[in-house]
């Protein structure tokens, strides 16, 4: 079995990141950052935030969907806020999760909530803003046994930057108790996505809990973000597994470039 995880920037560098997807042929995509604008002609809006401006995929979700046919699609709303076209119109678009599925794995389990705040569906509130998180239990035919898979987009604090916070600790819990409404201990388990924190995090005491072990740190890679990005601290995303995960390989994808973050791709039995 192939995951992916990725946070996708709101689709801002497309057509590569269009390419790569099912290029890299996951059994399961695990994405953050997928911007979701039903009945909405434009193919670009632009999101605004003080000084903080960027390019946004309008229907990155439909977009991705097309070209994964033989994915089922799920995607979670964080929040619902306007994005702006060139003439100065707004268009009500969603921001969240999305979960993609081989659709020959069965799902036998399934769970989404928030780890900090709550959905806001009247703009996209004040920092740190809500986020959540999924977790879902399939049935791997290949080797007859069941795998729970969860990912998260990890809150922004302007205020603390990626630095350990007692709301990223609650987030942290938050998330391991959405873990074990799924996972059946004894099981494998696998936890990624984009967590906005620094190695050394408590969040991973927490997830160290349920047996999860970090492969990015662990593997010794040392960045996780794409030469779009330009800030120093050069890590955000993780992919932790439990003991019973046979890693085949795990890749921290220098190239090509899709996102600011770099793709991360685990090979398992």
């Amino acid at each position: 079995m192939r995951i992916l995880s990725l946070n996708a920037w709101g689709g801002k560098l497309h057509a590569p990141l269009i390419d790569y997807l099912p290029a890299v042929q996951a059994d399961v995509l695990c994405l953050q950052e997928v911007v979701n604008t039903p009945g909405c002609s434009e193919a670009e809006l632009i999101y605004r935030d003080g000084d903080h401006v960027l390019n946004q995929r309008a229907n990155l979700y439909e977009d991705i969907k097309r070209v994964l046919p033989q994915h089922e699609p799920r995607f979670f709303p964080a929040a619902r806020g306007v994005l702006h076209d060139g003439e100065g119109r707004t268009h009500a678009s969603e921001f969240g999760l999305a979960t993609f599925i081989r659709r020959d794995l069965s799902a036998i389990g399934e769970a989404m909530g928030f780890v900090h705040g709550t959905f806001f569906a009247d703009g996209w509130g004040d920092h740190p803003r809500a986020r959540n998180a999924h977790c879902v239990r399939l049935f791997d035919p290949t080797c007859k046994t069941p795998i729970a898979i969860a990912h998260m987009h990890g809150l922004r604090d302007p205020a603390t930057g990626k630095a350990d916070s007692d709301i990223r600790r609650r987030q942290a819990e938050r998330l391991a108790a959405l873990i074990g409404t799924v996972w059946q201990p004894g099981e494998r388990l696998v936890v990624c996505g984009d967590f906005n924190v620094l190695p050394g995090s408590s969040i991973f005491d927490v997830l160290a809990a349920l047996g999860l072990n970090d492969l990015v740190v662990g593997r010794a890679f040392s960045d996780t973000r794409t030469s779009h990005y330009a800030k120093p601290e050069r890590f955000a995303d993780y992919m932790l597994v439990n003991e019973h995960v046979e890693v085949v390989s795990f890749d921290v994808v220098e190239h090509p470039e899709i996102s600011d973050h770099r793709a991360l791709v685990l090979e398992l039995r």
